[in-house]
């Protein structure tokens, strides 16, 4: 990890070699070793553990443990070791199988996989005495949890499933609208001809089109997605494509989970990371993005990716919604590595959605 004699450890997202360092001083401390491709190029995929139980409610700790409040809200424990069907509308708290010890300049953030996102999973991670879903205090010391809850799909899943991701961070890397401004001038960030800049950068929804498909719409009462098996579910069993029709419009359902794109394409240079934000729920009832780390090379074209579309998990809440074409619908924001990782999404790093336009997660043919 970069150090600087007058300020210590460099400031920013922790690269891939900074999450290795910081396993090697006890920082991150794994049950098991890793995977080889679990230590991603700014993050750190989670495994689930051996144990998973079904609450009859979701929960944050306060000033409580996970484990206590398991103990207060657990209808059943299931083993993970030989596999778990986990069923929509159910809410289940599962054992990580990474421990954290921080130290004080430390913190974390986690989001779930963008395969985990695609299937419309709805995972966060918790910690002992936690007080903000997906939140690592700076100095944190303790076990991690995952909250799991099916929202389409039924998912099997077993000890080693990796459905979360964790991004560790010094101090304050994220930058403000004018300085996200000039790295745009600097590295164009999405191909926009007039990018808005404002508490980071819009993104907007495409639906003119990919191919004569403006996305797709889950279906429902579904076989089950093995979140461990890529490429053996067959799309049409579990999609609906939706057409274009040249209306540039779409009327969300209520309680639908829809596969979009954005109309950019969009790059993170290799010295930053992105990350989608939630989106402002006064200009619509509807969610965008459950994933929202975008790595350091993403659609760079120095890492193969020549400009990637954002794939967009996008659900209304409880009444119909209007999306027309162009229309924004969430906002990246970027913040500094601390260094440069030593390899980038798509450049052999495992990625699957390098220069992806409109795409369901990887687990379908």
């Amino acid at each position: 990890m970069q150090t600087n004699a007058q300020t210590g450890p460099s400031a920013g997202i922790l690269a891939a070699q900074g999450i290795a360092a910081l396993t090697q001083a006890g920082a991150i401390r794994p049950d098991t070793p890793y995977a080889p491709d679990q230590i991603q190029p700014a993050s750190l995929d989670l495994r689930l553990g051996a144990r998973v139980f079904r609450v009859r409610t979701s929960f944050l700790p306060g000033a409580r443990t996970v484990q206590a409040c398991i103990q207060a809200f657990v209808l059943h424990e299931m083993d993970l070791t030989q596999g778990a069907v986990l069923e929509t509308g159910c809410v289940y708290i599962a054992e990580l199988q990474e421990h954290l010890a921080l130290p004080g300049d430390l913190a974390a953030s986690a989001n779930p996989k963008s395969s985990t996102g695609r299937i419309d999973v709805f995972t966060r991670v918790i910690t002992d005495r936690g007080t903000a879903f997906d939140q690592v205090e700076a100095g944190y010391h303790g076990p991690l949890y995952a909250e799991i809850s099916p929202r389409t799909f039924p998912v099997k899943v077993r000890t080693g499933s990796r459905l979360s991701q964790i991004r560790f961070r010094r101090g304050e890397p994220r930058l403000n609208d004018g300085e996200l401004a000039a790295l745009h001038g600097r590295t164009p960030l999405v191909d926009a001809a007039n990018p808005s800049f404002q508490g980071g950068i819009a993104v907007s929804i495409d639906l003119s089109g990919f191919d004569g498909l403006i996305g797709y719409r889950a279906k429902r009462h579904t076989g089950l997605v093995d979140v461990d098996r890529p490429g053996a579910h067959r799309t049409a069993e579990f999609w609906e494509p939706l057409a274009a029709d040249g209306s540039g419009a779409l009327i969300l359902d209520p309680g639908q989970f829809y596969i979009l794109a954005s109309k950019e394409s969009v790059q993170v240079p290799p010295d930053h990371a992105a990350e989608m934000v939630p989106f402002d729920p006064l200009v619509g009832e509807f969610r965008v993005h459950y994933a929202g780390f975008f790595d350091p090379g993403f659609g760079f074209a120095g890492a193969g990716g020549a400009g990637a579309r954002a794939v967009l998990e996008v659900r209304s809440r409880d009444v119909p919604f209007l999306l027309e074409d162009g229309q924004i619908v969430g906002r990246l924001v970027y913040e500094r590595m601390a260094e440069v990782p030593a390899t980038l999404y798509g450049a052999g790093a495992g990625s699957n959605y390098q220069a992806q336009g409109l795409k369901l997660s990887k687990h379908f043919a």
